[in-house]
């Protein structure tokens, strides 16, 4: 429990099922609060629910497995995406283990997504509301994690679940304006990484911005203040719009360009994680059955090709051009043979050197 609409309605949908339900409340961050709000929020709504509630100190575990890595993925050049993270590596094996020292079976959460089972396998499928998906967090989830989680929300829509808080008696949730940003930070990322690395400026210090020939066009506050894709913020005019391109740790230079040149078919990836082998997904690619999306509010784009680089690197193709592909953001790979589910994913790697393997597609 959140504190939140999504997880408080969850609670009443799951009694009305006949579960016995516990709160669960994971303090994750705080601003030097012993207790911070949400918590507190929680634990008042689990009351008026009638339901017991616990609260799990595991910030320490947090930082060790959520924002260390996010941290260190900006000062490698990347963007990180934490919840993708979070969500398989802490969230939901935090929840389970409390599950199993209280002999709880099931864990519930308040995500918009689905469980489906084909044949002797699960699998995460998108949510009825498409707007409000969220299976592209879910997709490394392990299958014993998948065996004992209920997702109620799945088949509600965000304004169904607005109208259900109102008439369940929590309307004051139902006027709550609703959080789309990253749980521990309120300003932005920028201001984040320099409260956590007080000489981050001294450390990467100003560099160049420089376009796709090397040449210098202008200076810049330090690489990993910038993002792939980004247009806003850069504070040197050029007369048209210039987005960030690449950006390289070692030199601590940002390549800028026009916006036509974030655009590519081909895609870079470190060791997917898939459901099925490489063969049966390479089939399926040839099936035209397999799309990609790069990021959370992405369409899903058809795949053509996947090819193995070395070991742990992958050449994706796609059906068309794909906007501003992110080193540190994951590609999740869905299916549509058998409806609609996901069938894995990868981090996305870095696209340095990614020319010399493009002809390797034949047609």
């Amino acid at each position: 429990m959140s504190g939140g609409i999504d997880s408080t309605c969850c609670v009443s949908l799951l009694k009305e099922q006949g579960y016995t339900v516990i709160g669960v409340t994971i303090v994750n961050w705080s601003d030097g609060e012993d207790t911070p709000p949400y918590a507190i929020e929680a634990a008042r709504l689990a009351a008026k629910a009638g339901i017991e509630h616990h609260t799990i100190d595991a910030r320490a575990e947090f930082r060790n497995k959520v924002i260390t890595p996010f941290i260190g993925s900006y000062m490698n050049g990347e963007t990180p995406n934490p919840c993708a993270e979070c969500n398989p590596e802490f969230k939901f094996k935090t929840l389970a283990d409390f599950a199993d020292s209280i002999g709880c079976r099931l864990i519930a959460t308040g995500h918009y997504a689905s469980i489906v089972r084909l044949g002797n396998r699960l699998y995460i499928a998108p949510a009825a509301d498409k707007t409000k998906d969220q299976s592209y967090f879910l997709w490394k989830l392990s299958d014993d994690i998948l065996e004992r989680t209920v997702f109620p929300l799945a088949d509600y829509t965000k304004q169904a679940i607005r109208m259900y808080a109102a008439e369940k008696g929590f309307e004051e949730k139902n006027r709550e304006k609703e959080s789309m940003e990253i749980c521990f930070i309120k300003d932005d990322y920028r201001s984040f990484l320099r409260r956590e690395i007080p000489d981050i400026d001294s450390r990467i210090g100003s560099g160049d911005f420089v376009d796709k020939d090397g040449r210098k066009i202008g200076r810049h506050k330090g690489f990993p203040f910038y993002t792939i894709g980004q247009r806003k913020g850069l504070e040197v005019a050029f007369g048209a719009p210039r987005y960030v391109l690449k950006l390289n740790p070692g030199a601590n230079t940002v390549m800028l360009g026009v916006e036509d040149d974030l655009k590519t078919q081909f895609m870079q990836i470190e060791a997917p994680h898939l459901t099925d082998s490489i063969e049966e997904v390479t089939e399926m690619i040839e099936q035209g059955c397999i799309t990609i999306k790069i990021r959370y509010r992405s369409k899903a784009v058809p795949c053509t090709g996947l090819i193995r680089i070395d070991s742990n690197l992958y050449l994706v193709r796609f059906a068309e051009p794909v906007q501003a592909v992110t080193a540190g953001q994951y590609a999740v790979f869905y299916s549509n043979k058998d409806g609609n589910i996901i069938i894995g994913g990868a981090k996305i790697a870095s696209q340095r050197g990614i020319a010399q393997y493009t002809n390797r597609f034949n047609g």
